[in-house]
């Protein structure tokens, strides 16, 4: 195995000069669930790591008001744990709790999710459909993109070299929406998503939908909402037919994404399937929210 340098950062401002340092390839560490994974099979594309799993802020899950405070370094095991995000976003929570293992969920991270990209990335579907923000800072200033812009491809994004992701931030959503996450893998247990869907909705006094995100994961090339699917919910009474428009209609969005793939038939199915599946949950069944 190649040879590379460790370094320990104990502030924001000492990650953003080591990460900077003229000369040296640095990457920021914190759960290392992926580098470690890629450098058994890939060359080494860095001269050290960074790790900043010391620095306060970076682990810190808070709320100010209306808005969530999510650090880049919380592990999913935090997350899953934390009386914040149960209350204001559940289904996040239960994304977290699909991932991995024990062992992974311990060590891995949302910046680390988010950064990798992976187009089965778990938590990103539920990050896009809170429409979480992504803060980064570099020697240039701080920037923020919402993580539906963030993210470019399947393992690439617009975080620049030398650009340290410190935390993302959302906005509570309405206290009536209720939410669902669902995934798709080959077994029960510690899998990688062949798909997933999340969704978060809410009605109106009258009953009709006011509030609707949806965001299926690995089903196209990035994690995105779906307006035209949204719009055949959005002012209508949810029923079993407009549910199963709704599902018809991410369908073909899907189809118009990504073309027609070897593995678009077992796609049409089962996207079909867990969107009606979901759309269900959070508007036809009992209870606040639903897991």
């Amino acid at each position: 195995m190649a040879k590379f340098d460790y370094v320990l950062a104990k502030t924001l401002e000492d990650a953003v000069h080591l990460l900077n340092e003229p000369n040296i390839r640095s990457i920021p560490l914190a759960g290392g669930t992926d580098i470690y994974v890629a450098i058994r099979v890939n060359p080494i594309w860095f001269d050290r790591l960074v790790d900043i799993r010391r620095i306060p802020e970076l682990s810190q899950i808070t709320q100010e008001g209306d808005v969530v405070s999510l650090g880049a370094a919380v592990t999913f095991s935090h997350a899953i744990a934390n009386p914040i995000l149960q209350k204001v976003a559940p289904f996040l929570v239960e994304a977290c709790s699909t991932i991995g293992g024990p062992a992974v969920r311990n060590c891995g991270t949302f910046g680390g999710n988010v950064s990798n990209a992976a187009a089965c990335a778990d938590s990103l579907p539920a990050l896009v459909c809170l429409e979480a923000v992504a803060h980064l800072r570099s020697p240039k200033g701080k920037r923020q993109l919402k993580v539906e812009d963030l993210v470019t491809g399947p393992h690439e994004t617009k975080i620049e070299s030398g650009e340290l992701l410190t935390h993302f931030t959302f906005k509570v959503p309405p206290e009536k929406a209720r939410s669902c996450f669902i995934k798709i893998g080959r077994r029960e247990a510690q899998s990688i998503s062949r798909l997933s869907i999340a969704v978060i909705g809410a009605v109106d006094s009258t009953g009709m939908v006011d509030y609707i995100r949806v965001c299926p994961g690995a089903a196209v090339a990035t994690p995105v909402r779906f307006p035209h699917v949204e719009a055949v919910l959005l002012g209508k009474k949810p029923d079993e037919e407009i549910i199963t428009a709704a599902a018809e209609q991410l369908v073909v969005d899907m189809i118009v994404s990504t073309g027609r793939r070897w593995s678009t038939e077992y796609k049409e199915i089962t996207l079909k399937a867990i969107a009606e599946r979901s759309l269900t949950k959070i508007f036809l069944e009992d209870g606040q929210h639903v897991n």
